[in-house]
């Protein structure tokens, strides 16, 4: 080889070296204005949900940002203009996905209040009480059987004395009392004198769970547990711990009585505390009917006072349907006592035993006349474990969207009434357009929120 053929070859050679290592540090270069563009898009990121809702999370261990910057107005504008004014550097910004807290029923806002309760609570005591809700289930068939048997007894004898044209009397009577009481309600016999009940009220239409919700967009991974029966139980453990119920009501919420809220519904402290009254004592009343059944003694009275009221209008062959209805009065009036008892401060077993049986069949009688002693054992359930079953067998999504309705009724009271559960982002998802180089564009998008 010549000594110009050399210097040619070499000459190439280099031009050759010369370009891949300008086309390596070129690459390079994209790499790391890559890398840049998101890291900035991230920190950006990470700074605009740094401004997330406090109240909602000092409170409620809720995580989530107010889209409506405390203004009147929900817009995804805000939220991108704010990623700008965190640095997330020239380009161009789309929301792809978007998670609002009250999206599918409130699964967000459920899934990070069962998070939270698995930190605080671990795994132990959930396990205890899982293994008890199949008989809390069987509890709620037990009094769908039982009224069907109170209906089917009531409605024999009222045809029997119509068929006889006559009327039992009035007086001495535990079917009359136990009737009156129903007529009247339950509040009056139920609640102890002691309890003033809260006249609080709220406009149901305005509230998350009945009116017309703004939507996220797009699809998150939903998070599920290896049971919903433990999911059930992480969920009631935590509305148990956030929430306020008649035995420590909070006046300074917008209602006293915020568990009974979850569990009625209804616009008023008064009417939700009846109807979880209301079935508190259906809850209790299988167990009570059917210990009478088994007690001798007490069936003894009921047909003693059975063959009383029926020859004072001269049908003996009535005693025996007369008796029944008894039965189911007495197991009614002392259902009474028993949720008496949990309102004021005792606790109830589940089984009913002779030891704690309360009421007499002759104070049945005067049972919604007068107050009578309340019996405060320690042994048994308290009034707020009998809400976590009636939390329990409540409709998921009802459950959940009720919560909610507090959560903003407390947070709009404290912060102004621009707050709206349904303009809280949970989870975001950023598609970026960065400008790299001339006619170099990248494209990445970023997720972000509650993990």
């Amino acid at each position: 080889m010549k000594k110009g053929e050399v210097t040619a070859f070499l000459s190439i050679l280099f031009l050759l070296f010369l370009s891949l290592t300008a086309t390596v540090i070129e690459s390079a270069s994209v790499q790391i204005t890559k890398n840049k563009r998101r890291g900035d898009v991230d920190m950006a990121l990470e700074s605009v949900f740094a401004e997330y809702q406090k109240e909602m999370m000092e409170t409620y261990d809720v995580f989530a940002l107010d889209g409506t910057y405390e203004s009147s107005t929900f817009s995804e504008k805000n939220i991108l203009d704010r990623l700008k004014f965190y640095g997330a550097g020239n380009g161009r910004y789309k929301i792809e996905r978007i998670q609002l807290l009250s999206d599918d029923s409130g699964r967000a806002f459920r899934e990070q209040a069962i998070a939270c309760m698995k930190q605080k609570t671990g795994i132990g005591i959930v396990e205890e009480l899982a293994g008890e809700t199949s008989e809390w289930e069987e509890q709620e068939r037990n009094q769908e059987e039982s009224q069907k048997e109170e209906k089917e007894v009531t409605d024999s004898l009222e045809e029997s004395l119509a068929e006889a044209k006559q009327e039992l009397p009035t007086e001495d009577n535990p079917i009359e009392v136990v009737s009156d009481i129903k007529s009247r309600g339950l509040l009056q016999v139920a609640v102890p004198k002691d309890i003033h009940i809260s006249e609080k009220a709220i406009r149901l239409q305005e509230l998350p769970s009945n009116r017309k919700l703004k939507k996220g967009r797009g699809t998150f991974k939903i998070r599920k547990e290896k049971s919903e029966t433990m999911s059930k139980l992480y969920f009631t453990s935590y509305l148990l711990e956030k929430f306020s119920a008649v035995d420590k009501p909070d006046d300074k919420k917008k209602l006293s009585y915020e568990l009974e809220y979850v569990i009625g519904g209804k616009e008023s402290d008064r009417e939700n505390l009846d109807i979880v009254v209301t079935r508190l004592v259906a809850m209790r009343f299988p167990a009570n009917y059917g210990f009478l059944l088994g007690d001798s003694t007490k069936k003894a009275e009921a047909e003693a006072m059975a063959a009383t009221l029926a020859g004072v209008i001269a049908l003996p062959a009535l005693v025996g349907i007369i008796k029944q209805a008894i039965l189911l009065a007495w197991a009614f009036g002392e259902s009474i006592m028993d949720v008496r008892s949990l309102l004021a401060g005792g606790k109830v077993e589940l089984v009913k035993r002779k030891e704690n049986w309360q009421l007499q069949l002759s104070s049945l009688l005067n049972l919604g006349k007068e107050e009578g002693d309340v019996q405060k054992k320690e042994t048994g359930l308290s009034y707020r474990e009998y809400l976590r079953m009636l939390l329990f067998l409540q409709k998921e999504d009802e459950c959940t969207m009720r919560s909610l309705d507090i959560i903003e009724m407390n947070i709009r009271q404290k912060k102004g009434e621009f707050f709206r559960i349904d303009s809280c982002v949970s989870k975001l998802e950023i598609k970026s357009i960065c400008k790299i180089r001339e006619r170099i564009t990248y494209q990445f998008s970023t997720l972000y929120g509650y993990q």
